[in-house]
């Protein structure tokens, strides 16, 4: 499967994003999909996941209430909805495809994602 992600783009403290990554090739409805990040001179780290039926979803806490998650696997999208995002959030966003065979399932370990996007930057100012 091949990812995309776009949405990103500069926008001021307290304000909101759509970020959104299409998928291409194997049906998309066989991956649970996961967003995650990478600031400058930090590691890459969990923000949301998704299980394939879309039952299930996951926060890390630092977005927990302020992100959502969600697919469309009409669309073969996922989106993550971001509100009152903070400078804290500015970071390189990716998403992630992981082939598991539960369709309930989710995860926030990069590990088990087999395929990458090629990311969109997401800069908060103050």
């Amino acid at each position: 499967v091949q990812l995309q992600a776009f949405g990103g783009g500069l926008v001021q403290a307290g304000g909101s994003l759509r970020l959104s990554c299409a998928a291409s090739g194997r049906t998309f409805s066989s991956y649970a999909m996961g967003w995650f990040r990478q600031a400058p001179g930090k590691e890459r780290e969990f923000v949301a996941a998704i299980s394939r039926s879309g039952g299930s979803t996951y926060y890390a806490d630092s977005v927990k209430g302020r992100f959502t998650i969600s697919r469309d696997n009409a669309k073969n999208t996922v989106y993550l909805q971001m509100n009152s995002l903070k400078p804290v959030d500015t970071a390189v966003y990716y998403c992630a495809a992981d082939p598991t065979f539960d369709r309930d399932f989710v995860s926030g370990s990069y590990r088990l994602y087999d395929y990458w996007g090629q990311g969109t930057l997401v800069t908060v100012s103050s």
